[in-house]
């Protein structure tokens, strides 16, 4: 079976999306550092290096606090830690010391980090905030000289006594050192790369620095000088929110003012902005005015919000994983109980007629196995661990089959089919594919108790047409489906859990929940994607994309398996008793002598007794201790001509496919009737 070059195992998803996170990792330009509970590094980007004059390799292991100007360390390693602890998170300002003993001031925002089976750590990020400090520092020190000119000014006047009234020469130059200290400020400012706000509360008047309004591209004559004008440009979702912090802080319940939050841009799209600010009060403690600034951190938030999809991506893959390998083990579990059944059952119906007064019986019996197959290989789809053999499919076709079988069923659907007519085909398991259909109309149908309409659409696509979609799809061409129902449509949270396998919607009795979770399944397992779009009250559509080939389609050849008698000794390796006495039943009523193990180092050490004797070796994969590949790797350096039938609850696919490709005959999956075995035996036996 060749192997499908669009199918992308988890472990390489994973792997893919790890790169992912570490390009943006290493290309962010803000400071980020990750650090256990303990307060050493275990982790910086490449923006920290640069900052801190250290290689990766000298930061990494050493605790934070020794990058820390010496006189803040104590207090910042005993205070910073139990903030985190405490509360989860820690935000504010430290002086950061370079290896070449440069200061930098640096604004951090870090959070606890908890996840299950995982150590706890720090994810912090920061940003090098020096040049704004020193262009406050700047200011404030321009406000204080000219304070202090003003003071020394006054004295003067008063000293030569008159009366506060100042001369030409004297007013020009209190205007020239105004002048001055408006660009200093002004300079300052833009080199901070922030703009500043002031409002005075006893006047009620608002000032907005050019460099506010230019963070949304508007110049300072465009928008006024009005704080109503002003809060116009916030996201109405945030002005309450906005307003609450502010209030704390002119109550005196917050240091200063700090809020993140959105603003509309002159183009129509949204600005994150960082406000901070700190209230100026008079002698009784009440706010007389409140300065502050404005910082664009637009590019922070949209890479922790890439961040956090990417996070997101690897725990809801790692969950579907996990749920898939559950359900293989139940799918496999249950395929053994399906064999000792299914095997005893051929056994009967072999030596009665129809006319035995139990022959319905088992032929219900019977059927009943085949119908938990079904199931079981339900579960094997979803944990991709179903048996495909790929060929071309026509998926016009068997959209149309299927569409027919159920429009003959559910009458009171009506299903609208808007197919391409040079639709590509897909290199695809026909049956698999024909689950995938059946369970998209029966979940569509069942979403319409009262009737309605089903439209089905194929189409030519290319991964190009695809890069909207949650995905990064393998290059190359596709074939969408599309399945859109008139029904009753989803909320969110159950969009979120459709494809776990047993959550239904559905009332007792009405659905095992394996329908979507193996058409989940199948998809992946073809290399395909799936994405599903629903609202409560107006239908759902599921979207499949599969990977398009352009092979010739060749013609189904029909053929039936008799019951085939045989001689000979066959070995049976089965660690459950009930599917090794069955098997033995089996072998028996066909004709051979058997020789059995309960294991895979009893099945050796019966071999090695017994090798010149022994024609074929029927082999279970999954066993305790020494596993089907082992026994068999032993049994092939006791002879290296062993013939070997391996068998298996689960399918040919996995690690059933690494033993065959070491030589063993042939597979047969559990539970098979006595028609199939006889075949598969015999096929094996002709060749020796």
């Amino acid at each position: 079976m060749a192997k499908n070059p669009y199918y992308q195992e988890p472990k390489q998803r994973l792997i893919e999306l790890e790169k992912r996170y570490r390009d943006l990792f290493n290309s962010i330009s803000d400071l980020i550092m990750i650090h256990d509970l303990e307060g050493r590094l275990l982790d910086v980007n490449p923006a920290v290096c640069q900052l801190s004059g250290y290689k990766s390799e000298e930061l990494i292991g050493r605790p934070i606090s020794d990058f820390i100007i010496p006189k803040f360390r104590p207090l910042f390693q005993d205070e910073y830690l139990k903030e985190i602890e405490k509360q989860g998170y820690a935000e504010g300002v430290v002086i950061f010391q370079a290896k070449d003993e440069k200061e930098h001031y640096v604004e951090y925002r870090n959070a606890l980090v908890k996840q299950k089976g995982r150590e706890p750590y720090v994810s912090g990020l920061g940003r090098d905030i020096t040049d704004r400090k020193q262009a406050e520092e700047a200011l404030q020190k321009a406000y204080e000289e000219l304070e202090q000119r003003i003071l020394e000014r006054t004295a003067d006047l008063v000293k030569t006594n008159e009366q506060l009234k100042w001369e030409t020469k004297e007013r020009k130059q209190v205007a020239e050192a105004l002048r001055e200290s408006q660009e200093r400020y002004a300079l300052a400012t833009h080199a901070a790369g922030v703009g500043v706000w002031d409002w005075n509360l006893q006047t009620n008047t608002f000032y907005l620095d050019p460099n506010v309004k230019e963070i949304l591209s508007y110049s300072d004559s465009e928008i006024p000088n009005e704080l109503d004008v002003w809060s116009e440009y916030v996201h109405p979702e945030d002005k309450q929110s906005v307003m609450e912090t502010f209030q704390a802080h002119l109550d005196g319940k917050t240091p200063e003012f700090v809020f993140e939050h959105r603003m509309i841009h002159k183009d129509g799209s949204l600005k994150w902005i960082m406000a901070r600010g700190t209230a100026m009060r008079d002698d009784q403690g009440n706010p007389i005015r409140v300065v502050g600034t404005d910082t664009d951190i637009t590019a922070r938030k949209q890479a922790e919000d890439e961040k956090k999809k990417l996070e997101e991506q690897v725990q809801q893959a790692q969950k579907l994983e996990a749920i898939g390998t559950l359900a293989g083990g139940i799918a496999h579990a249950f395929n053994n109980l399906l064999m000792a059944i299914q095997g005893n059952t051929s056994l009967l119906l072999c030596d009665m007629d129809s006319c035995h007064p139990y022959f319905d019986a088992l032929k219900n019996i019977e059927n009943s196995v085949r119908n938990g197959a079904k199931l079981t290989n339900q579960l094997l789809g979803y944990a991709r661990k179903g048996k495909y053999r790929v060929e071309p499919v026509k998926l016009n076709q068997l959209v149309e089959e299927t569409a027919d079988a159920v429009g003959r069923t559910r009458k009171e659907i009506i299903i609208h089919r808007r197919l391409s007519e040079d639709l590509l085909a897909i290199e695809a398991e026909q049956g698999q594919i024909e689950q995938v259909l059946l369970n998209l109309y029966i979940n569509a149908a069942d979403s319409m108790p009262n009737g309605g309409k089903i439209i089905v659409r194929t189409l030519n696509v290319s991964h190009e047409d695809m890069r909207r979609k949650l995905y990064d799809p393998k290059p190359g061409n596709y074939v969408q489906l599309t399945v859109t129902d008139s029904g009753i449509g989803m909320d969110k949270r159950t969009q979120k859990r459709i494809f776990e396998p047993f959550f239904t919607t559905k009332g007792m009795g009405r659905g095992t929940g394996l329908g979507l979770a193996s058409v989940y399944g199948i998809v992946k397992s073809h290399g395909g994607y799936i994405e599903v779009e629903s609202e409560k009250g107006h239908g759902t559509t599921f979207s499949i994309f599969l990977p398009a080939c352009s092979i010739e389609i060749p013609k189904t050849i029909n053929s039936s398996n008799p019951i085939i008698e045989g001689s000979g000794t066959i070995l049976l390796v089965d660690d459950e008793e009930i599917v090794l006495e069955a098997g033995i039943k089996m072998l028996e009523r066909l004709g051979y002598s058997v020789l059995k193990a309960g294991s895979g180092t009893e099945a050796v050490e019966v071999y090695k007794d017994n090798k010149e004797t022994i024609d074929l070796v029927i082999l279970d994969m999954i066993m305790p201790g020494v596993g089907g590949g082992e026994t068999y790797d032993r049994m092939k350096k006791i002879n290296p001509t062993v013939k070997v039938l391996l068998s298996s609850g689960y399918s040919a696919d996995g690690q059933a496919a690494e033993i065959l490709k070491r030589g063993c005959k042939d597979f047969i999956q559990k539970p098979f009737n006595l028609n199939k075995l006889s075949t598969k035996v015999k096929e094996i036996l002709v060749n020796r």
